[in-house]
């Protein structure tokens, strides 16, 4: 990922992470080529070191890849918009797109067995979706024994975390209008907006 020194902020992965789970899991096929893969991905830090828990149906072509390639990349999105060139004061100046995202390198560790894929699973729906604990907990074992071989379950050790804000921060004669325009914007703008407080941008 391009990064310029002014949108580098690795102390905001985490966040980011947390704040938008679903990310884009990207491994490379037999062709060569990127395979990507959307699913929710849950943080978790152990001795301050990131991982991610996740799974993905075993029909998933990408159940093989991350078998016999254990090294991938998994890419998080946060809020985006346009961002018109009008905010500036003078009219040599052109528009752009701001955003947030992390991009993660990963070693890939597969989890066999049901104790271990439901132990992975347990987090996940406390995130979530609590109220199903209780449900999934009630089901017939032969019913959850099919659900649970249906799926491949993983732990994604982070070996490498970059975090890009760009909020126009090297542009400063910008900050007040984009933040006001943000402000009454959708609700990705008004997030935008609440992250150049963060910033200390406004």
């Amino acid at each position: 990922m391009y990064l310029p020194p002014q949108f580098n902020k690795p102390e905001h992965a985490h966040a980011l992470m947390q704040a938008h789970p679903l990310a884009q899991l990207i491994s490379v096929d037999e062709a060569g080529l990127p395979f990507v893969t959307p699913l929710p991905l849950k943080l978790e830090l152990r001795d301050h070191q990131p991982w991610l828990l996740g799974h993905l149906a075993r029909a998933n072509p990408h159940a093989k890849l991350l078998t016999t390639k254990p090294q991938a990349l998994v890419t998080f999105m946060g809020p985006q918009a346009y961002m018109p060139a009008s905010v500036y004061p003078d009219l040599k100046r052109v528009p752009t797109w701001n955003y947030l995202t992390v991009h993660a390198r990963v070693r890939v560790h597969m989890l066999d067995g049901d104790e271990a894929k439901d132990n992975l699973l347990k987090p996940l729906i406390a995130e979530h979706d609590p109220p199903y604990a209780a449900q999934w907990r009630g089901l017939p074992e032969d019913y959850t024994h099919q659900m649970l071989s249906g799926i491949v379950a993983f732990e994604l050790e982070v070996t490498e975390l970059k975090c890009k804000i760009k909020l126009n921060q090297h542009r400063p004669e910008s900050h007040a209008k984009m933040h006001a325009a943000y402000a009454q914007g959708t609700d990705a703008e008004q997030q935008l907006a609440r992250w150049m407080q963060r910033l200390g941008l406004v």
